[in-house]
């Protein structure tokens, strides 16, 4: 009976109810579904719970610890905050999805095996991408399919690297595993793809701006976060992770920049963001694990607050283009004030959400001798304020005056958004809120005169940076841009060289059999008898160069581990 009550399932057997209501019940259901896991949550204390044995695997539902438990908080929260922005939806393949992605993304961080991870995985995958294609359009269901396959590309990698794992150790727990052998490198690759490492982001930017405007709100909280978990519970204190962190800070400033489409904007800021977390994981001490949970938990609801504004005006007004709106503080203050207030967490601005975990992390890096990332965290910390905390509100409410005077957002929507922008208050006056929840015990001070001081000299030479380029027409007043992302590389690149390569191979192997055909006549003088094509030997010959060409690749993944 415990395992049936555990938080995931309860949010399971709701999405089954969801068809059954009418449309008014289904948004209660929204609404007091994570209420629900919320309590049930609470009740159970720390510990193993929801223990089944499967064909002779102990599979743990339910493991409760300080690192789960935070993130089973904030999930909670966002479910709720979700399905209230979402209360005039009446979508009934949208308020499923919802239920089970975010009953499987609280189940991911519940899990207290791999095979139980695994399982949760592909169901946040699952789940989730009918969020995109519920804006049935031709090109939300393209974008779509290419989201789904790149996220079952990380649950098949998760996959192979459990059961790799499991033929070298006959452990399945999902506990600290570190990269010390091909199943825990094929695991650290599966968390990558759906942390969004450099490389392997693309699926983001393209997946988020194309859900529906409430989807694309749950989108932001729930993926991501889980394999900041999953890295956190897996690989902390592995050192990699520090610079690819460090890249994730930095690389999508410039895109952010560049791109028209705000939601867009605030997805590659989101990637942004992923990336002082992982630099968290990869330092590993208590002060950066502490940093990472805070700031994944401030992350979410401050950029839930900038998707949820953007997301208003976008209901609005039937477009997100920097380039089309302006002016909208006039028509639409509330949400005008919730969006500057979400600009000012994101930005690391003191007495806001984003200032009190951010700090953690930024003292980690320094404490520990990581001073070039410090400056590189520093450095995305003003990249942020630009295209976040001053790009977003300036284009979207004041800037030109594009001349609309849509109505004020939903009632229910200004609710959900002011509820988040005074969360994110609250945390930044009283952080010891947030500290209380944290992994590990701390008496972490972020307001001291250095931190104060420090962020307030980087953030007005941001500001003035950017009040300077506006005013010399550097920064253009209306940006309209496509951006061409490093997915150019496999989206144009590889169909045009797949060609060449085959063509290599069957060269290749046409050599090998000539090859063989000669050895053999040299040795046998028996030309006529070997040399038809087709002939066993020279068959045996191509099937020898193509499986050499396999052990090269096979060595060259042996020795990118070792590295």
């Amino acid at each position: 009976m415990s395992t049936l009550l555990a938080p995931p399932f309860i949010y399971l057997f709701a999405a089954i109810l969801c068809p059954l209501l009418g449309s008014r019940w289904r948004a209660l259901l929204l609404l007091g579904t994570p209420v629900i896991g919320l309590l049930i949550i609470l009740s159970f204390g720390m510990g193993n719970h929801a223990v089944v044995s499967v064909l002779g695997f102990e599979l743990t539902f339910l493991r409760i610890d300080k690192l789960s438990f935070i993130f089973s908080i904030i999930f909670s929260i966002a479910a709720f905050l979700s399905g209230l922005y979402a209360w005039h939806v009446r979508d009934t393949v949208q308020q499923i999805a919802t239920l089970a992605y975010a009953g499987s993304a609280i189940g991911g961080v519940f899990a207290g095996d791999l095979i139980t991870l695994f399982l949760w995985w592909e169901g946040t995958a699952v789940a989730s991408v009918f969020l995109i294609w519920a804006r049935r359009t031709p090109a939300a269901y393209s974008t779509g399919m290419r989201y789904l396959i790149v996220q079952v590309l990380s649950g098949v990698l998760l996959l192979a690297g459990l059961l790799v794992h499991y033929h070298d150790t006959g452990s399945i727990a999902f506990e600290h595993l570190g990269l010390v052998s091909t199943g825990t490198f094929l695991i650290f690759l599966s968390f990558g793809i759906k942390c969004a490492f450099p490389l392997m982001h693309n699926w983001l930017q393209d997946a988020y701006p194309a859900a529906t405007i409430t989807g694309t709100v749950v989108l932001s909280a729930f993926t991501t976060k889980m394999a900041v978990y999953a890295l956190a519970r897996g690989y902390a204190g592995t050192e990699v992770l520090i610079y690819i962190g460090a890249v994730m800070t930095l690389f999508p400033i410039f895109f952010a920049e560049i791109e028209n489409d705000l939601r867009r904007v605030l997805a590659y800021s989101l990637n942004n963001q992923l990336g002082f977390m992982v630099v968290g994981v990869g330092i590993g001490t208590e002060l950066s694990l502490n940093g990472t949970a805070a700031h994944a938990f401030c992350h979410i609801l401050y950029k839930s607050l900038l998707f949820m504004s953007v997301g208003a005006v976008l209901y609005r007004t039937g477009t997100s283009k920097a380039s089309e709106l302006g002016g909208l503080y006039k028509s639409m203050p509330v949400t005008m004030v919730c969006c500057l207030i979400g600009a000012a967490s994101i930005s690391a601005f003191p007495l806001f959400s984003g200032f009190v975990s951010k700090s953690l992390i930024l003292d980690a890096s320094a404490s520990n001798g990581y001073y070039l990332v410090w400056l590189a965290l520093l450095i995305a910390s003003a990249g942020v304020l630009s295209h976040s905390g001053i790009k977003i509100p300036y284009f979207t409410f004041f800037a030109h005056d594009s001349g609309k005077r849509p109505a004020e957002a939903p009632i229910h929507m200004r609710i959900a958004m002011i509820i988040t922008a005074t969360a994110c208050v609250v945390i930044g006056v009283f952080p010891g809120l947030l500290y209380s929840l944290l992994p590990f015990e701390t008496d972490y001070q972020p307001y001291t005169f250095d931190h104060v001081l420090v962020q307030m000299q980087l953030l007005i030479f941001a500001l003035l940076a950017f009040l300077f380029l506006m005013k010399t027409g550097v920064h253009p007043p209306e940006v309209r841009a496509t951006n061409i992302d490093s997915d150019v590389i496999y989206r144009k690149a590889i169909p045009s060289i797949l060609p060449v390569l085959v063509t290599g191979i069957v060269a290749l192997n046409a050599s090998a059999r000539r090859l063989a055909l000669s050895a053999v006549s040299a040795a046998s003088g028996s030309l006529e008898k070997v040399a038809k094509p087709g002939s066993p030997l020279a068959r045996g010959w191509s099937v020898a160069s193509m499986m050499f060409i396999v052990v090269l690749l096979m060595v060259a993944v042996f020795v990118a581990n070792l590295l």
